[in-house]
């Protein structure tokens, strides 16, 4: 540890290295083989992983990727071959615009009509009012920058039905699927059977190392599997990255109630003390927005020296908001953040806003 990396030794973060040091994970990896598990076959984890997922989303098939980047980007390009049509429609605030260099038309030549406001969630009206057919209609559930928010199932089920009726595909990015189920409470074939193709991360919420899966009917999956091949997606001895989403998928989904239940608690707890806010109020899911009356920068120093000082992280980064003088962080509550009282929690609060503050 350098003197300019400061060591993290409790994270309300999810995806904080605590958990996923080489040394833990390799132990880990240890205590899920044995000297007969083949790396690969239709014994190997890999084969195991892709079938298990395949049937608890209910789809024929389901094929890995080592990224939700190439998964989600070769789920448009099949759809978007099988119609004739290039365009697709996502909230604004689709992550594989924002955070993926629009990779789906750089390298596939599609594009991307943002439907509906960016501050709120995409409606069946947002979709009707598109005048270009689509090959696909994509879905985050729940919508990260909004705070962890999700349509009503009635509602969502309306906007299927619009994309559909013109045509387009229905496309999940359940990268939080886990949690979106909560709040739901469906089974997961339930919500993966509202869509045509469903895309889940291995990595985020399963806290496996890396890596994606795409599930959907036998057809379409085997048009994936070329995509991949092209895109350099068919990697070999991918077996790590299988165990350890397989140990995330057994222990994991069993406790995403008991880690919204203290989302609840913690929102509850920073609402009711009033110095900052959560947005929404309260959260749907595990995953919710705190907001805080302080500019971004001014945060980012406070979180930055109390890390430094107590080897506490809040979070890895700020978000800046409309009005420069507030912003916020995510909670996205997992083991990580169960080590956390809602109390606790408050007063990180009120020690990052009056550091914050100091800092000026």
């Amino acid at each position: 540890m350098t003197a300019t990396t400061p060591e993290i030794r409790r994270s309300l973060f999810l995806h904080a290295p605590i958990r996923r040091r080489p040394r833990v994970v390799l132990e880990g990896l240890l205590a899920l083989v044995d000297a007969d598990t083949p790396p690969d076959g239709p014994d190997g984890p890999m084969a195991v992983l892709e079938r298990r997922l395949a049937a608890l989303l209910g789809k024929e098939a389901a094929l890995f990727f080592p990224s939700g980047t190439m998964a989600q980007q070769v789920a448009l390009r099949v759809h978007a071959e099988r119609s004739g049509r290039r365009g697709f429609a996502a909230h604004p605030h689709c992550h594989l615009d924002q955070w993926e260099r629009q990779g789906y038309n750089a390298v596939h030549g599609l594009w991307y009509h943002r439907a509906g406001d960016p501050n709120t969630l995409m409606t069946a009206a947002d979709l009707a009012a598109i005048g270009e057919p689509l090959a696909a209609v994509l879905w985050e559930l729940p919508q990260r920058d909004l705070g962890g928010l999700l349509p009503e199932w009635d509602d969502l089920a309306e906007q299927v039905t619009v994309a559909r009726a013109g045509g387009a595909a229905a496309h999940l990015d359940g990268a939080r699927l886990w949690e979106a189920q909560t709040y739901y409470r469906r089974p997961f074939e339930e919500i993966a059977g509202l869509f045509d193709t469903v895309y889940v991360s291995l990595y985020k919420s399963l806290q496996g190392t890396r890596g994606a899966v795409l599930a959907a009917d036998a057809a379409t999956i085997a048009a994936a599997d070329v995509w991949r091949t092209r895109l350099g997606g068919s990697i070999p001895d991918a077996w790590p990255l299988a165990l350890t989403a397989l140990a995330g998928l057994d222990t994991i989904p069993p406790r995403m109630p008991v880690f919204r239940e203290h989302a609840l608690a913690i929102a509850a707890a920073v609402n009711a003390d009033g110095a900052a806010r959560t947005c929404p109020e309260p959260p749907q899911t595990p995953l919710f927005h705190i907001h805080l009356p302080a500019p971004k920068d001014a945060v980012e120093r406070a979180g930055a020296a109390l890390l430094a000082e107590t080897g506490v992280q809040l979070f890895p980064r700020v978000r800046s908001l409309p009005d420069p003088r507030r912003c916020a962080f995510e909670i996205s509550v997992g083991e990580n953040a169960m080590e956390f009282t809602p109390d606790e929690v408050v007063g990180l609060v009120h020690e990052l806003l009056d550091r914050a503050v100091a800092s000026g």
